[in-house]
């Protein structure tokens, strides 16, 4: 089967020459005649399978068929690197058609903004946007979404997992409730089935090889302990002189300390959250030129790229989410070409990637650490969490404490005579040892714990005053009572000023004048 079997447009088909393509992708294949038969419709399948071109394609055929004027569809992405990508995607297949398409997005500059709102106002067919920034334009009464016929949702779990799904349903507040509604997602929870309920009228679904990753994907793991990730980087990336690497890491931080130890060797770039949107742009500018050959970032850029001939995927840290590692591999082995992807597996990692390999449905192959480098943690797929950490001992072993003399079996400790030792002999001199430091700490204690002695102390040697107390206490209830030993009232009290930490002080009695 090739693109002629839809009967395009001619112009249409000219921008998919142009592009160079000629076969559809097996979701391409499916989506398209449901989508040109004007159905909503759910699609699943893994980044990498020409998503994009499976639901712009019908749709550009669409708008060239009846020339619409005025806004046509509505394109929802979950980041503004995806958002460009499909963007761009939308330009080149529709070159010879005349239909236009603009990006929304937050993030930019002044000019950025400009460039939008004059777009908008001049009139787009298509418009792709990240939900935050339409809701912002929608409640300033920027944008009119009346004409609308198609509404796409790219990566709809992404968008779910990143909480945009009220924000979706604000957005379709505004919209005709006669249109068409198309859904994709890499992912196919059942809370997304639950909100394509509230969008979708009577859906076809359609899914294309959920949870595999690419079959042109070789794929690996070390198994090691976090002191040696850094040093394992290198030298992978030393074995050749790659084009193309994707260095994944799990936090931002740990993008910008890996950023800085490898810009002492390699020609690396970190891709993160913190970085202004012209920064992001110039960077991903030149990665997909090949100027820049690798590239340190987080899940960010697992969904928000589309650069074909990426020859490396290092996983530096496991993913949380085994869809997650599908989505990062998917950068590599793209419109069936060839890639590796390898992962760096710690001991609290190896529950995690016996998940990752139930998804996927097969074992990755665990290579032997290279040559120089100290042993690793053993493997094993119910791996957890140490009680001494994940980082490797210094030593390259396990940490030995020194054995007691005479101990027994059952750990209690004897003397040669087989007799349990009192427990001052069992002291070692170390804890008779302390430092000056335990010792101010040790004295602090006590004294905290003695000033509640020292308050009782006190109110002991004030008898005079707790008897007053006594006496104007049985006065308060109007009961008399002889007592010779009862002091004269005194003329005036202080109310207490304060209060100390273990109760009330006893109120100050004035000496009589």
């Amino acid at each position: 089967m090739n693109f002629n079997s839809f009967n395009f447009e001619s112009a249409l088909k000219e921008g998919l020459d142009a592009m160079g393509f000629e076969k559809p992708t097996p979701i391409q294949e499916l989506a398209i005649p449901v989508i040109m038969g004007g159905k909503d419709l759910i699609a699943c399948a893994q980044t990498g399978t020409g998503k994009t071109a499976a639901f712009i394609l019908p749709v550009l055929n669409k708008i060239a068929k009846s020339g619409a004027p005025n806004l046509n569809t509505l394109v929802l992405a979950p980041t503004r690197e995806l958002a460009i990508q499909i963007d761009q995607q939308i330009q080149g297949f529709a070159y010879f058609l005349g239909i236009s398409a603009i990006s929304i997005y937050g993030g930019g500059d002044g000019i950025v903004w400009e460039q939008q709102k004059k777009a908008l106002e001049e009139g787009a067919e298509i418009v792709v946007a990240t939900p935050g920034r339409l809701i912002a334009l929608l409640a300033g009464g920027k944008i009119k979404l009346d004409s609308l016929e198609h509404l796409i949702l790219d990566e709809a779990d992404r968008m779910m997992d990143m909480g945009f799904s009220e924000d979706i349903l604000k957005i379709v507040n505004y919209l005709p409730k006669n249109r068409q509604t198309i859904l994709f997602s890499a992912t196919m929870p059942s809370k997304i089935r639950q909100f394509a309920k509230q969008i979708l009228q009577d859906p076809e679904e359609i899914s294309i090889a959920l949870g595999k990753t690419a079959a042109g994907v070789t794929q690996s793991a070390y198994v090691v302990y976090n002191t040696q990730k850094e040093e394992l980087v290198k030298h992978i990336l030393k074995q050749r002189d790659y084009e193309a690497v994707i260095i994944f890491c799990s936090t931002k931080d740990k993008v910008k300390s890996l950023f800085k130890i490898l810009k002492k060797d390699f020609e690396v770039e970190a891709f993160h959250s913190d970085l202004e949107q012209v920064e992001r742009e110039k960077i991903m500018s030149r990665f997909k030129n090949r100027t820049l050959k690798i590239l340190v970032g987080t899940d960010i850029i697992s969904r928000g790229i589309d650069v074909v001939g990426i020859e490396l995927v290092i996983n530096f840290d496991t993913p949380n989410d085994p869809e997650d590692y599908v989505h990062r591999v998917g950068r590599t082995a793209r419109a069936d070409s060839k890639g590796e992807a390898i992962t760096f597996i710690n001991e609290k990692d190896q529950f995690k990637f016996s998940s990752i390999e139930n998804l996927i449905g097969m074992e990755v192959t665990k290579l032997p650490l290279p040559k120089g480098f100290e042993e690793g943690p053993t493997y094993s797929a119910g791996g957890g969490k140490p009680k001494g950490g994940f980082d490797k001992p210094k030593s390259g072993a396990k940490k030995k404490f020194p054995s007691k003399s005479g101990g027994s079996k059952s750990g209690e400790r004897t003397t040669s005579s087989g007799e349990r030792p009192q427990r001052q002999e069992a002291r070692s001199p170390r804890t008779e040892e302390r430092s000056p430091r335990s010792e101010e700490k040790r004295e602090g204690t006590e004294e905290r714990t003695q000033r509640p002695r020292a308050n009782v102390e006190i109110a002991q040697q004030t008898p005079a005053i707790e008897k007053a107390k006594e006496v104007k206490s049985e006065e308060r209830t109007f009961k008399t009572r002889a007592n010779s030993e009862t002091l004269p009232e005194p003329k005036q009290q202080e109310k207490p000023k304060s209060e100390s930490k273990f109760g009330t002080r006893t109120n100050v009695i004035k000496d009589q004048e």
